[in-house]
């Protein structure tokens, strides 16, 4: 779990022939940092007269880190979970009904983290488009840098979203999950015109 592992030993895992931790649990790493760099260029900025709105967005962001990290042990348990239904017996009717379910359940299952990731990064966009508008210039490269973690995030955890969305046969659960998709959209746009933004105002 990331919770327990230094980041070397994460990674080293992450490229090591293991099933997971994999592209989900990338992304939400992603989306870790981002509101890491955020807390952090918040805190650069509260000697100014937004002092108050800083540290709540400091600890808005503090909120978030440890909400990303689960979501990362989550990708890979709900990887897991559908691994094994795949490996299911399905030689009887019975057996066959019986995996349809669990594979459905489970994809259902792989499909949440990456639906709640969206939201995550969306709201890690949010905060770095506030603080754009009054911090300390001098952590003006990190907002930017706290956007494209989250942008990454975002776009990552709706590639996997997609995947599973794809999977599941119950139409009302499709429906559900596909509004997260317009969500991360949104995001992604709204990261990459932040970033723009900043990059104009750093060159002067």
């Amino acid at each position: 779990m990331i919770s327990s592992e230094n980041v070397r030993a994460y990674v080293e895992r992450m490229a090591s022939d293991e099933p997971a931790p994999g592209g989900g649990a990338a992304g939400a790493l992603q989306a870790a940092l981002g509101a890491a760099l955020i807390a952090m260029s918040a805190r650069y900025s509260t000697a100014s007269e937004h002092a108050d709105r800083a540290r709540r967005a400091a600890d808005r962001a503090e909120e978030l880190i440890p909400r990303a990290l689960g979501l990362a042990d989550a990708d890979a348990e709900a990887f897991g979970a559908l691994s094994a239904a795949y490996t299911l017996p399905k030689d009887t009717a019975e057996e066959k009904a019986e995996r349809s379910r669990a594979v459905q359940e489970a994809t259902a299952g792989a499909a949440r983290p990456p639906r709640e990731l969206i939201g995550v990064g969306t709201e890690v966009v949010g905060l770095a488009r506030e603080l754009t508008g009054w911090c300390n210039p001098n952590v003006l490269s990190d907002v930017a840098a706290a956007s494209e973690a989250a942008r990454a995030a975002v776009a990552t955890a709706m590639v996997t979203l997609e995947i599973n969305v794809r999977a599941l046969k119950d139409a009302a659960t499709r429906e559900e999950l596909r509004a997260g998709l317009a969500e991360g959209e949104r995001a992604v746009e709204d990261a990459a015109e932040l970033t723009r933004l900043i990059r104009e105002r750093v060159r002067g």
